[in-house]
């Protein structure tokens, strides 16, 4: 007897689980049981396994019966015709959708080749059992996982045309790349879900060899005049939004230009840009500190006494203004309405990107890098036949990442460039690369794609031919404008009276022990004396009790609370975060006994 669980629960047992799960399978095929169940029989354990919750991973596949493929021919022309349809051949169990558990007990075959009276189902097409972003790498079968891996997040990171309508949109940190291209190398999916309508990268010149160390550890060198023609020029959108809220007691906030008697007003410079009333106009150029919206709210704290007084408490500035780091153009004022009918006003901004050192490129095949050196055109190897390359990428990138896809996807560009066509990489049924060697060579290159280029600056030519080609290149979302961040004195925490966190509260960078070992070795010790006191405060000590003193400031003077006001008392430097330590034990009734010893 075999046990038989229904999305993990037990339901009863059967005789002969292998005969119960072929006539589940049937009876599904025929449409008798809903094509959304799976089963699974497990050997080791005896138990058979019925699966019908939601969120599975089910693809489709083609049934196999004694080593034929029950899709014939007739099906493809009756489906090419519009006379049969997919969900058709589902319900007649021509295809069906397998899950992971159902799948181990299948044995699927890749195409119809290799078909035998053991195996069960046939793939539709070897490219199915990737998703989207990965069968849109080129040549996939010849990389290794982990970077085929890698392309498809890299892809997903990709400056494009992320919505047609992004002009009318109000979105948070996007990014648009000015003059995206479709890719010369694609795959069959590129066509299927209409990826020229949305591209996220560009076809550029790549050379791989090494330039005086400037692309080292996956750094890539850029041509200057390539960023000066517009390559992966892009624009960098992000909102500022400031509502009307109302409050308790018929208390409201004012949209406008604030009064110079309210608490918190700001220089008259800041608000400069703000028109009468009081918001930001189009295409004005703001930086950090620039007030967008002005708004002033009621006083946060109001008594009982207080809300009846119409003249009680001023009100306080609360506009909207560029934070640190912040700078841009005013590219859109919204003026609308919150679901509770207050007044919103949006305001987009907007600024030009344009690649810099630091800014991160990538290829579809997991190869990242940031710009490590961008250099004048002149400057640049030349290829004898004058084409000097975008972009210079390292050599040690291919040895031992192996994605020998980022070199094929390079020959098979340069030969669409060169014969004014598009190639098809679809993984598993590209086309073959000793097709595209031959008419790289029938017209007129070297079959290998290397060529022989020369030293920019001294004119030489270089000893080894040059690997050279056409990649389509992206441009990833992290830039260095957004990053860049550093600071010497600046706002600090409430509680623990340490520097705030993060770039947009212009916060600390901090020094953990690793750090300070690194500044030891370094011969920099001297430089933790002034890294590790952000909050240093000086407190009073008893030296007879150990307990923390007070310190009166009206008359000047240290006591002890336990000993009174003749104990000897020592000022001690700590850290603040240390002092709230020892505060929280106090109020735990724990005794922290300071034990002193003088200065030697």
């Amino acid at each position: 007897m075999s046990d038989v669980y229904l999305n993990g629960k037990f339901i009863g047992t059967v005789e002969n689980a292998k005969q119960f799960l072929d006539e589940a399978i049937t009876e599904r095929r025929k449409s008798k049981i809903s094509n959304n169940v799976n089963f699974y029989y497990d050997d080791e354990s005896d138990e058979v396994r019925v699966f019908s919750d939601k969120g599975r991973a089910r693809r489709p596949l083609i049934v196999v019966k004694y080593g034929e493929p029950l899709l014939t021919e007739k099906h493809l022309q009756q489906l090419k015709s519009g006379e049969l349809s997919w969900s058709d051949m589902v319900n007649q169990g021509i295809i069906e959708f397998l899950d992971a558990a159902e799948e181990e007990n299948a044995l699927v075959a890749y195409d119809s080749s290799q078909l035998t009276p053991e195996h069960t189902h046939l793939e539709i097409d070897p490219v199915t059992m990737l998703g989207l972003c990965a069968s849109l790498v080129p040549y996939g079968n010849h990389n290794q996982s982990t970077r085929l891996n890698a392309g498809t997040k890299n892809q997903k990171q990709a400056l494009g045309l992320y919505v047609s309508n992004y002009l009318i949109r109000m979105d948070m940190d996007v990014n648009i790349l000015h003059t995206p291209q479709k890719p010369i190398v694609k795959t069959a999916t590129n066509d299927i879900f209409n990826y020229e309508k949305h591209p996220i990268g560009q076809n550029m010149v790549v050379a791989v060899l090494s330039h005086k160390g400037y692309n080292m550890e996956d750094a890539i060198v850029i041509n200057k005049s390539s960023i000066e023609r517009g390559l992966a020029r892009s624009t960098y959108f992000r909102p500022a939004v400031a509502e009307e809220l109302r409050y308790a007691g018929g208390l409201i906030d004012e949209i406008g230009i604030p009064d110079k008697d309210v608490k918190g007003y700001r220089s008259e410079k800041d608000y400069r840009y703000l028109e009468e009333d009081g918001i930001i106009y189009p295409e004005a150029e703001v930086k950090e500190g620039d007030v967008i919206i002005g708004k002033s709210s009621p006083p946060r704290f109001l008594s009982s006494l207080e809300e009846y007084n119409l003249s009680a408490g001023t009100r306080r500035e609360s506009s909207v203004a560029l934070k640190h780091g912040e700078k841009g153009i005013v590219d859109f004022v919204l003026l609308t309405e919150n679901e509770e009918g207050n007044r919103l006003i949006q305001v987009r901004l907007r600024e030009n990107r344009t690649p810099e050192i630091g800014d991160k490129f990538t290829s579809r095949h997991g190869q990242k890098g940031v710009i490590g050196m961008i250099v004048p055109q002149e400057d640049m190897p030349f290829s004898a036949s004058g084409i000097v390359p975008d972009i210079l990428f390292s050599p040690h990138g291919i040895p031992s990442r192996m994605t020998v896809s980022h070199l094929i996807e390079l020959i098979g560009g340069k030969t669409g460039a060169l014969a004014g066509r598009y190639i098809d990489g679809t993984t598993f049924s590209s086309e073959p690369e000793e097709a595209l060697r031959e008419e790289l060579l029938s017209l007129g290159f070297r079959e290998d794609g290397t060529e022989t280029m020369y030293n920019g600056e001294t004119g030489e030519m270089y000893n080894v031919k040059i690997f050279i080609g056409d990649m389509y290149y992206l441009r990833l979302k992290h830039m260095v404008a957004n990053k860049l961040h550093s600071r010497a004195r600046g706002p600090i925490q409430l509680l623990t009276r340490q520097p705030t966190e993060g770039r947009a509260k212009e916060g600390g960078l901090r020094l953990g022990e690793m750090e300070k070992d690194t500044f030891v070795a370094h011969g920099a010790s001297l430089l933790l004396k002034e890294r590790f006191d952000s909050d240093k405060t000086i407190i009073p000590i008893c030296e007879k009790c150990g307990m923390v003193a007070v310190h009166d400031s009206f008359k000047d003077r240290d006591y002890c609370l336990m000993c009174g006001e003749n104990a000897p008392i020592s000022k001690v430097e700590i850290s603040y975060a240390f002092k709230l330590f020892i505060d929280e034990l106090k109020s735990m009734g724990i005794y922290p006994k300071f034990h002193l010893r003088t200065k030697y």
